[in-house]
């Protein structure tokens, strides 16, 4: 009784001493928040590249809301969408796999790597560092230009032969730009790389020799061979073939493996996404940011579901919801100065200046366009040009001319010598929310979620531990 008593003490002073360490700042709905996930939440929406920093205390206010949100969602089962759930586990897979990799697996498929690269080259006979004077020959040149291409190549042959200087030559004749200036050196090459011609030559060669010429399809090559050897040692290789295996999503491919590994035994077909979830919990429970960060992104997509449905979407779909929210704050959006409501047009045709306005007089606004469009520019023939919207001086010059009365120039619009207007002067402000819908239906969203916010301060109670918020970020 006694060796029990012992190690239920010992067990209970450790959870005391682990909930001093991390003490539970505020309850939401009776669920803790400990002031390490809050810490966490504030420093990295608070960090020194923030423009609009909040205190320990304004963040409070912000936190709670977002957590009252999450808990909506959660309430509303957003969570057990399958949508929500590929999303979720696709993104906490990504923190997760690389568990799975070691650096020796990596090291391990990399001198794979190499050696399948050693064996195909060394079995094909090394590789060759040639130099060649490249004598420039067009595939359809004439019988006349094929023989002073040939001549001048066996010309230059005879000079080196006798001893005159490769590099020098080849920065004097070779018609390769790109190697001229270095004296006609290539680098290390391996079957396969060059035109077959070309590479036979380099191919038969002795270090140090020179070949006659040889026709490829660009032309005649004088080769010298500068080195010949088997494949890189590995070493050299190592930081090139690891960028390979970063560049070609191979470590992926092993983590892959090794989980198929891990899993071919289970009968489940979901055993891989529970060894993920187990791995994130063991993970999590190791390292807290990780366990933050994952946490973060499931609770970011629960708000962007439910505040689509309740706040973003809905005001935005609203049209009734918008209407009223205009009539009564209509004084809000009042302008400074008049604007046009109407249209610009330019025409082929005079008479089509009074048909234009008898088409759309008495429509609704927003049906102006596509009415145009119809009647006027359905077939191959473009009779209008038209800009609609709403307009203020300074705008649209023919507006400014023709409906403010100012003294400005309009340009004519080509094929088009006739320019008109239609529509009316707004002085005091927009007719409907559709006028300026944009920044409705941003103000219905605000009120919108303040309701939302209101209501949900209502339903979930929130307490906040002060002498614990006064520790934030000073333990």
């Amino acid at each position: 009784m006694k060796f029990y008593a012992l190690i239920s003490a010992m067990l209970l002073s450790g959870s005391i001493a682990f909930a001093q360490n991390d003490p539970t700042v505020m309850t939401i709905n009776g669920k803790p928040v400990t002031r390490s996930e809050f810490e966490y939440s504030y420093n990295k929406n608070n960090s020194n590249g923030v423009i609009d920093k909040k205190t320990v205390k304004e963040y409070v206010d912000l936190f709670v809301n977002y957590k009252l949100k999450v808990l909506a969602a959660l309430d509303a089962k957003v969570d057990t969408l399958s949508s929500f759930k590929k999303e979720f586990e696709t993104y906490r897979d990504q923190q997760v796999r690389p568990s799975f990799i070691t650096s020796d697996d990596v090291e391990k498929e990399a001198r794979k790597i190499y050696k399948e690269t050693q064996e195909r080259i060394d079995g094909a006979g090394g590789m060759v560092k040639p130099a060649h004077i490249l004598i420039l020959l067009n595939q359809k040149a004439t019988p006349a230009e094929q023989n002073a291409a040939k001549a001048k190549a066996d010309s230059i042959y005879k000079v080196l032969s006798r001893g005159a200087d490769f590099a020098e030559m080849a920065k004097k004749y070779s018609d390769d730009k790109g190697t001229a200036q270095k004296g006609g050196e290539l680098p290390w090459i391996t079957r396969g790389q060059t035109v077959k011609a070309f590479e036979d030559a380099a191919y038969s060669m002795k270090v140090g020799k020179l070949h006659a010429p040889v026709l490829s399809e660009f032309g005649y090559h004088i080769i010298k061979l500068n080195g010949k050897q088997n494949f890189f040692p590995y070493d050299s290789l190592k930081n090139d073939i690891y960028r390979f295996i970063d560049a070609r999503g191979i470590r992926e491919k092993i983590i892959d493996e090794k989980l198929d590994s891990l899993v071919k035994n289970e009968q489940s077909s979901s055993a891989k996404e529970t060894l993920l979830e187990k791995k994130a919990e063991e993970l999590s429970a190791k390292d807290s940011d990780l366990k933050y960060l994952i946490q973060e992104y499931h609770d970011g997509l629960l708000l962007y579901e439910i505040s689509n449905r309740l706040v973003w979407d809905k005001a935005a779909k609203d049209e009734q919801g918008l209407a009223s929210y205009f009539a009564k704050n209509k004084k809000k959006y009042k302008w400074e100065q008049p604007r046009f409501k109407g249209i610009a047009y330019h025409v082929k045709n005079e008479a089509d200046i009074k048909a234009v306005k008898k088409s759309v007089k008495g429509k609704p606004f927003v049906e102006w366009a596509e009415i145009l469009r119809n009647t006027f520019n359905k077939d191959s023939v473009i009779r209008i040009r038209v800009e609609k919207g709403i307009f203020k001086q300074g705008d649209h010059a023919l507006v400014d001319k023709m409906v403010f009365h100012k003294d400005t120039t309009v340009q004519a619009v080509k094929d088009y010598p006739f320019d008109a207007t239609f529509g009316k002067v707004l002085k005091k402000g927009p007719e409907d929310y559709t006028d300026v819908k944009a920044l409705v239906v941003a103000d219905y969203q605000d009120q919108l979620e303040k309701d939302w916010v209101a209501t949900l301060r209502k339903k979930y109670p929130v307490f906040v531990d002060e002498k614990v918020l006064d520790t934030v970020n000073k333990h």
